[in-house]
Formats: structure tokens, C-alpha cells, sequence
């Protein structure tokens, strides 16, 4: 029934309440007892993640993990792992889950990240079910900047590919209307997917992370992701340096330097203004609504 009602909101901008949370063992598919790490001779584990990246996609996590990894009590999985979203590896089990976690010390907290765990309606369940008390950081930016990066992303695969392309007018807009039918807008209906989110788990296991601000100034947002995460204060302002031929901040760890893949920080289609007015008022509303649910606004147009 909760899947149904999920669907229905996807095509819906009017918001119903947030059903109350439901107990930690409804509709359970994991067992009592739970593998939670496994050990290496050399005395580092693998342990399931105590953080999770959820999200969204374009939104910033690439560089929220690495940026949380200069962190020394934090061990970050390398990969996606698409546990919770792709059937193909939630049937797996928990035990294959734990074994794409990295090797870690005892007293390090191992974060994973999959962009699409946020818009994927079943993820909530299945983490709460694997751990009602872990922490979630959520990464956000401006829904209409987030929909011309999906495009790009997609662009660029394909034309590394050669593979035949849409204009970005052509898949935004059909009919003279907004194209509703076109994935990228309905992962930025934000929204709609934390009242899912919301249904398992309480506002204050979820730090949003302004990924806007994350872009033009990282310190202070990190400094916030350390102090929701309760680590001992490490990440520091000469962490961080503007790197002015990729565009963007890259990062210092104890004197080596490294930063995102060429793939990030890529220019926007030019998008004619008359479109992106159609966009911004498209958001309006949703992003109100997003505001009232997590009491918070953020700098989107």
C-alpha cells in the first residue's frame, strides 16, 4: 500500500500529511540476527556503514565523500554499491552488502554512497530495517541547476558513445508545457521523495547538505557534517583550495593533492531564458513544500 500511495505522489504536487513512521519490524526481510563486520588479519574490518550518502543524484555526493573521507575515523566505500535500490544485488544479502565495504580500523565510521538510494521509493524501508539508527546525509542543489547537470551528465555519455541525442528544449519541454514525463524533473521534486524518507526515519537522522554552497565554499558546510556525525573536529579550511583551472575547490591531505574527475564541474547547455522560467516556476511550489517539511530554506531560484 505504501508503494501505491508513493506512486500517486509522483504525479501529484498537493502533499498529504507524513504518515507517522512504522515500527522497526514491519514487513522485516532480514534476519534477527545480522552480520555487522568481519575481520582481516591485520586487525582492520570490514563493517557495515554507520553513514549513508542517499543522495541525489547530480547533487554533489562524489564530492561530499571524498571531501568527508580527509576525516581520519571516517573509511569511505570507493564504488556505488546499489545495494538497497538494484534487486539484483539486494538479493544477495547483507553478507555480500558487508563484503563492498572497505577494510577499516576499530574505531573508524565506514560511509557508503549511491545518489539514487533518495528517489528510489523501496530504499527507506530496507535501511531502516538494516539499522533505524544510522545517519544519513542527504546532499541538495538547486532542483533546476540539478536537472541541467542530469542532462549534461547524459549528454556526454552518449556522445562518448555516439549514440544519437536529444536537444535539452526537446526533453523539457513538450507541447509548449513542461515535459512531466522526463525522469530528471521528477528527481528533483524533493519533496515528494523525503515524505518517503520521513515515514522511516526522524528529520534529525537526516543532515541535508547545501550542495550549492558546498561548491562556492566547502569549510563551513563540512564543519557541519562533522558536527551532525559527532566526530572530533579535523577537516580544516587548508584542506580545501580553489583550483582555477578545473573551476572548482580541490582538496590537500597531508601534502598530496587530488581532484574530482575531469567528468565533474562540466558547462550547462545554454538553455534559453524563456525555458528556464518555465522551470523556476515549475519548482516554486515544490520547493515550498520541501522548505515546510524539513523547516529550512535554502538560495534556490
Amino acid at each position: 500500500m505504501a508503494a501505491l500511495l508513493f506512486g500517486l505522489l509522483l504525479f501529484a504536487i498537493q502533499s498529504p500529511p507524513v504518515p507517522s513512521r512504522p515500527t522497526a519490524d514491519e514487513g522485516a526481510t532480514f534476519p534477527p540476527t545480522l552480520p555487522t563486520s568481519t575481520g582481516h588479519p591485520n586487525g582492520t574490518l570490514q563493517q557495515l556503514p554507520q553513514i549513508i550518502i542517499i543522495g541525489v543524484r547530480k547533487g554533489g555526493t562524489r564530492a561530499l565523500i571524498e571531501m568527508l573521507s580527509l576525516h581520519r575515523t571516517v573509511a569511505a566505500a570507493q564504488n556505488e554499491v546499489h545495494f538497497f535500490d538494484w534487486e539484483s544485488h539486494f538479493q544477495k544479502g547483507l553478507p555480500w552488502y558487508l563484503s563492498q565495504m572497505p577494510y577499516s580500523l576499530p574505531d573508524q565510521l565506514t560511509v557508503e554512497k549511491t545518489p539514487a538510494y533518495f528517489t528510489s521509493s523501496k530504499v527507506p524501508k530496507r535501511i531502516h530495517q538494516m539499522n533505524p539508527d544510522i545517519k544519513l546525509l542527504l546532499i541538495l542543489r538547486d532542483p533546476t541547476e540539478r536537472v541541467l547537470s542530469d542532462y549534461t551528465q547524459v549528454f556526454y555519455n552518449r556522445l562518448q558513445k555516439h549514440k544519437h541525442y536529444q536537444p535539452i528544449e526537446s526533453v523539457l519541454v513538450k507541447d509548449g508545457k513542461i515535459n512531466l514525463g522526463y525522469k530528471a524533473l521528477n528527481r528533483s521534486l524533493y519533496y515528494v521523495h523525503m515524505q518517503n524518507w520521513l515515514r522511516y526515519f526522524p528529520l534529525d537522522s537526516i543532515h541535508i547538505v547545501d550542495g550549492d554552497e558546498l561548491i562556492r565554499d566547502p569549510f563551513p558546510e563540512m564543519k557541519k557534517v562533522e558536527r551532525f556525525l559527532k566526530l572530533e573536529p579535523q577537516i580544516n579550511a587548508s584542506n580545501f583550495y580553489f583550483n582555477k583551472t578545473k573551476g572548482f575547490y580541490c582538496l590537500r591531505d597531508h601534502g598530496q593533492e587530488r581532484c574530482l574527475h575531469d567528468s565533474k564541474g562540466r558547462a550547462h547547455p545554454h538553455v534559453a531564458p524563456a525555458i528556464l522560467q518555465k522551470l523556476y516556476q515549475f519548482f516554486h511550489e515544490p520547493n515550498k513544500k520541501f522548505f515546510e517539511l524539513v523547516g529550512r530554506s535554502f538560495n534556490w531560484k
